[in-house]
């Protein structure tokens, strides 16, 4: 168990940066466009160059150009035998580690012993224009080379030189200077992307019956099921009740399609021939693109499809020719319905996957990714600590990766991202990852990008057009231990275009109406979530540079649903918090009754007579009560974001068996020893919770009894006391009935005695079905 954390060492911190080149002023920005901090940089584009001089005896050149300035330089691809090459390359200088005032644009000729100069290009830093967008992009220019002693030299260069800032349009694609020591052919990995999840869909098909079936052992009732494969997934339908080759089911199979659609659904029927062998009756291809998509609940007509079906011919599969067995199907891609990726506690997007069923937008998030600080050492690089870190955001369907910052503990993105929000109920995720593929990674197929924290904002705390700039703790949860692993400095803006739309959205289903009209169970929802992941991990997997699987499970909280012994034990807490208001409001009830606070007794029991003499007033007088209890709670409402809270999160006071547990595989790695251990200590847990939910099973099997004569004596007791008291009660005013009631209930202490109450000592004597279990 870890000793508790030091205070504020998981604390949001609140932070003033100079946003926009300006400052914060209230709630407001002085440069209302911006969420970052500027940074600028001196730009260098390489266009092209022509008539470059012959430097080979083929008459030709291999010619590549370097860019330095001070200790940096950047290097373009060389061409292979080429006097007039086209790079058209940006490279990118931070003017806060420019170490000399003159830039040098050098043409070489690539050599296999020392590359040839062959002419270059000089400017002085001072002269150079700056560039401030939206002014469309500075022109490149020719300027003539000249050789080493400023006398003009053969050839020309296309270049174009300028100042400017992060929010420059050739700012993503640059070659960096603090990126110097990537090679060129990892430097698409360090560059800022946004990425968009492709369209998810439900695919449903209904396998209603099959026809004509034509097994081969025709003495047997075939016992025939239907295996269903749409790419990685595969289903299968009960066997069917009827025993025939007519066989019915009328069972749904649901999997989850990626628009554009790549892979046929592939339907086998087979049959089950023996207890492990399945034969193959018929198989039947539907392309996806060709089939029907359903935006309501509308039933959609069936369709009969042909069974084709491979013989060994030779020692060849053949289609078989002479065929006549089908099977019946309806089939369709659900657009109604919404494709869940995230879990639905912290989900970013409610909206259905047909853009026609889209409600309009309510405004947009605005997210500046400032900086991060004291980041841990991720990796070793020439036997020192080092971290080469990017940040992911995740909301919607879109994903931004900001560049990576090679080698720094302290990096600064400064990049800022624009969402489109349609509920404000959403939660927007970011992660920071330290990017293991820049220095050969790739070679080795196991190497993973390496986690360094997450961060999740929930917008419908954000006060509307308010910019909230905190540093926020990245925290992960390690098989030692919770560990800070550093800070992220975010800028966050939520603009609402209209109060009212988002105040209405308080009032609709949060769900699309088909989770409602035609709902999925709970096992199929986190069945079809962990389909939906998989497909996004291999597609933006496919993307340049890749959005990594392990990135795309981490910020999907894709484990989520695994066992873990801590976050039981939080969740417990979580149930006592919440019943922890009841519990007091309980034991004030308490005190009330036993004259503790004799004030308090007696103002309580001129509030109950006036209640009882004008009931009309009950109802107003707790709506009242709710309303001054939220007006009094308002001084103490939020000012900031919530963040991960460790206490909550029960990590500091985790075991470490428990942590080595939570952080196993599935199916276990551990020895059976261990495992038996743990299986032990589970059984205990679930035999106390057997105990409380056969508790509870009691108390209602007592009410059942009450009526249904089980015990004779309870039940005429009971049933002569409800007609005692229908006849009082029909005789009696109902308000005096309350009054003796409440009076009798807030009776002082002298007047109570210790014994449990009559009515609670009958409940207890009921009879339950516990005594005809086994």
């Amino acid at each position: 168990m870890q000793k508790p954390p030091p205070p504020g060492e998981f604390a949001l911190k609140e932070t003033k940066p100079q946003l926009g080149g300006g400052s914060v002023i209230g709630d407001k920005l002085t440069c209302a466009y911006d969420l970052v901090e500027q940074m600028h940089y001196l730009y260098v584009r390489v266009v092209k160059a022509k008539d470059l001089p012959p430097k080979d005896v083929t008459g030709s050149c291999d010619p590549y150009v370097e860019v330095k300035l001070g200790n940096y330089k950047g290097v373009t691809k060389h061409f292979e035998k080429k006097t007039n090459p086209v790079w058209n390359q940006v490279f990118a200088f931070s003017k806060e580690r420019l170490q000399a005032s003159l830039l040098e644009v050098v043409v070489k000729d690539k050599d296999f012993v020392v590359d040839d100069f062959m002419g270059k290009v000089t400017f002085d830093l001072h002269e150079v224009p700056r560039r401030v967008p939206p002014d469309s992009p500075l022109a490149p220019q020719w300027y003539r080379l000249v050789d080493k002693k400023g006398d003009k030299a053969k050839g020309e260069l296309m270049l174009a030189v300028w100042m400017g800032t992060q929010a420059d349009e050739a700012f993503p694609d640059a070659w960096h200077s603090d990126a110097a020591s990537v090679a060129i052919e990892h430097i698409t990995h360090i560059r800022s992307k946004v990425y968009l999840s492709p369209k998810l869909w439900y695919l449903r098909v209904n396998i209603i019956e099959a026809q004509d079936l034509v097994p081969s052992d025709k003495s047997r009732a075939p016992e025939v099921f239907i295996k269903g494969i749409l790419g990685n997934q595969a289903l299968r339908t009960r066997t069917s009740p009827i025993k025939s080759i007519h066989p019915m089911w009328n069972e749904d199979l649901m999997f989850v399609a990626a628009d554009p659609f790549e892979e046929p659904l592939v339907l086998t029927v087979e049959d089950r021939v023996a207890s492990n062998k399945d034969e193959v009756l018929g198989k039947c291809v539907i392309a996806l693109p060709n089939v029907q998509r359903r935006l309501d609940h509308k039933p959609i007509n069936s369709r009969w499809y042909n069974l084709e079906k491979h013989v060994l011919v030779d020692g060849e599969l053949k289609k078989e020719t002479k065929f006549a067995s089908r099977i019946h199907l309806r089939i369709c891609l659900e657009g109604g319905y919404h494709v869940f990726d995230e879990s639905t506690q912290y989900s970013s997007d409610f909206r259905p996957t047909a853009k026609q069923l889209w409600k309009p937008s309510i405004g947009i998030l605005e997210v500046g990714i400032l900086s991060a600080q004291g980041l841990a050492p991720m990796k070793t690089k020439d036997d020192r600590g080092t971290t080469d870190a990017y940040c992911v955001a995740k909301y919607g369907r879109k994903w931004v990766r900001t560049r990576t910052i090679v080698d720094n503990f302290n990096p600064k993105w400064n990049e800022q991202y624009i969402f489109e929000v349609f509920d404000p109920c959403t939660i927007i995720t970011l992660g920071v990852f330290d990017n293991c593929h820049l220095h050969g990674g790739d070679k080795n197929g196991g190497t993973k990008d390496q986690i360094i924290g997450k961060v999740r904002i929930r917008l419908s705390i954000l006060e509307s057009d308010r910019v909230y700039t905190h540093s926020y703790p990245l925290v992960v949860l390690q098989p030692k231990g919770v560990k800070k692993m550093g800070e992220i400095q975010l800028a966050v803006r939520f603009t609402c275009s209209t109060l009212v739309n988002m105040m209405y959205l308080y009032s609709q289903p949060y769900l699309p109406k088909m989770h409602y009209m035609h709902p999925l169970s709970v096992i199929q929802v986190d069945s079809l979530r962990h389909q939906a992941v998989q497909l996004l991990s291999v597609r933006l997997g496919r993307a340049e540079p890749p959005l990594r699987k392990e990135v795309v499970g981490y910020l999907l909280d894709v484990d989520s649903h695994m066992w873990s012994m801590r976050r039981s034990k939080a969740n417990f807490f979580r149930i006592m918090g919440v019943l922890g208001g009841m519990i007091a409001v309980g034991k004030w009830f308490h005190n009330v009754c036993h004259w503790k606070n004799p004030l308090t007794t007696v103002l309580i029991h001129i509030l109950f007579v006036i209640l009882i003499l004008f009931p009309e007033l009950i109802l107003p007088t707790i709506l009242l009560y709710l309303f001054l209890i939220a007006l009094w709670n308002f001084r103490w409402r939020p000012r900031h974001p919530p963040h991960v809270d460790i206490p909550l999160s029960h990590a500091h006071a985790a075991h470490p068996d428990e942590l080595d547990e939570e952080f196993d595989t599935f199916p276990t790695s551990k020895p059976s020893d261990l495992v038996r251990m743990r299986y032990d200590r589970l059984r205990s847990i679930a035999g106390r919770i057997q105990t409380v939910a056969g508790d509870i099973a009691t108390q209602g099997e007592r009410f059942q009894s009450l009526l249904n004569w089980r015990d004779p004596r309870t039940t005429t007791l009971f049933a002569g006391a409800c007609l005692v008291g229908a006849i009082v009660l029909y005789v009696t005013p109902f308000q005096v009935i309350a009054l003796l009631a409440g009076l009798y209930i807030l009776r002082h202490p002298r007047f109570r005695q210790k014994l449990p109450f009559t009515p609670l000592n009958f409940f207890r004597r009921l009879p339950s079905r516990a005594d005809s279990m086994l």
